[in-house]
């Protein structure tokens, strides 16, 4: 798998606030989590966005469980921006990595 280009801490902070303002990112208390289940609702004040896994490897079973593992709650104006950031980043992918199906 090719590895993806770096990107300066500047030139991410650049494109985290089109304003061109400087973001520090203050990584201490950061957890990482595998996810392969998302799942959207919105209501007119917010968005809520569920992950999980599903760790049932048979496809063809009827039922299975989610293990839901993280819940994020943002208002509508940060769910367009995410919307805006991950079209983003998917195209960018696209170009280097070639087109995701599905």
């Amino acid at each position: 798998m090719a590895k993806a280009p770096e990107t300066t801490e500047k030139e991410a902070a650049a494109r985290a606030e089109p304003s061109g303002a400087r973001v520090s990112w203050n990584t201490s208390h950061l957890k990482s989590s595998y996810c392969n289940v998302a799942n959207a609702t919105s209501t007119r004040e917010e968005v809520v966005l569920n992950f999980g896994v599903n760790q049932n490897w048979d496809r063809g079973a009827g039922e299975f469980e989610v293990q839901l593992e993280h819940r994020i709650i943002l208002s509508p104006f940060a769910a367009k921006r995410l919307s805006d950031l991950l079209a983003r980043l998917i195209k960018e992918y696209e170009t280097r990595y070639g087109q995701l199906n599905g």
